[in-house]
């Protein structure tokens, strides 16, 4: 972190009691490298805080972001016109850890989450609100009609989003699902599962409820690089099928099946060959074949099971899946005009 000496973040940030009269409608933005577009992200929660009567709190949550943002946020929050709250994560625990730790911490009774990068228009979170006040749904899903980003990425989201849509929650919009906005008895109920190790996104689905979804397209990304990589989206997509479906284990005894029985078929073609005179010295090829087939096979067999054993253990240690290092509050600044 740079920017401001450390003492001062530390005195900025010390937990204070809850604001009077708490804002009805809060917006959690997970923070991770994005100091290039905190200020204007600042200015659109502003006018969305306008749009709202002054009804909005927002919650920013640093997931040990290696660059200034939350040096900067510790500077500028307490100058803005606009209700708000900082938590620091002691580390980086992930996207979905750090929209975990907004929802439990923010005030409610509403509550929707934002990107910090500019991608998703403000009128997204604000049609959220808009459904949630009217009682319309209990959670609504943020669902992508298309996205400004580069072919590359547009063919790898497609690509992605196509391979859980077949393989674990085929409700899933086909543009994915990266923002949803819910009401107080859903939060509770997303909040209340602490399974380390799986989707945020999938629990959304799993929980069930009554289920609205907002349009939107997704802007161009206007500041830096996205931290989604393919290892970020390979590691979620495993977490949400090892979570979700027992696909794996019924591909593995498939597999299994489909090994017992071309051994059988080859065993027998063996013993008619060899009782039929066809074979005068054993085949160290057939051999050397079926002992790498079921060796492959049973190396695949235990990485499955170990992936499921592996996520089992990790939800006994019972540890929190996510550590608050700091928290702060900020009431929102009266405009001296």
């Amino acid at each position: 972190m740079t920017g401001v000496p450390a003492t001062e973040v530390a005195r900025a940030a010390v937990p204070t009691p809850p604001i009077p009269g708490a804002a009805g409608c809060s917006v959690i933005v997970p923070v991770y490298r994005n100091r290039d577009s905190l200020p204007e992200l600042l200015d659109e929660l502003e006018g969305l805080d306008r749009e709202l009567d002054g009804r909005l709190e927002a919650v920013f949550v640093v997931d040990g972001s290696p660059d200034d943002s939350l040096a900067w946020l510790a500077e500028h929050l307490p100058r803005r016109r606009l209700r708000s709250q900082l938590i620091a994560l002691s580390r980086n625990f992930g996207s979905f850890a750090a929209i975990r730790a907004g929802m439990t911490q923010a005030s409610g009774p509403q509550y929707a989450v934002m990107a910090a990068d500019l991608q998703d228009p403000p009128a997204l979170v604000r049609g959220f609100f808009e459904v949630l006040d009217r009682d319309g749904a209990d959670v609504v899903i943020g669902e992508r009609t298309g996205r400004g980003d580069p072919w590359p990425a547009r063919a790898a989201s497609g690509l992605f989003w196509r391979a859980y849509r077949r393989l674990v929650e085929p409700q899933i919009p086909a543009g994915g699902v990266d923002l949803f906005g819910c009401n107080k008895r859903f939060r509770d109920n997303l909040i209340a599962l602490d399974e380390l190790n799986s989707s945020l996104v999938g629990l959304v689905y799993w929980l069930g409820f009554r289920r609205a979804s907002v349009p939107y397209e997704r802007r161009p990304r206007p500041y830096g690089r996205s931290a989604w990589s393919w290892r970020r989206k390979l590691r979620y997509l495993a977490d949400s099928v090892f979570s979700f479906t027992d696909l794996p284990i019924r591909l593995a005894l498939g597999a299994g099946l489909l090994g017992l029985v071309v051994s059988v078929v080859l065993g027998i073609a063996v013993l008619v060959a060899k009782l039929a005179g066809g074979i005068d010295v054993p085949g160290y090829a057939a051999t050397m074949l079926v002992i790498v087939f079921f060796s492959a096979l049973n190396m695949v067999g235990l990485g499955i099971l170990g992936s499921y054993t592996w996520r089992a253990f990790e939800n006994t240690k019972r540890r929190p899946g996510y550590v608050i290092a700091s928290q702060a509050r900020f009431p929102a600044v009266e405009d001296s005009k």
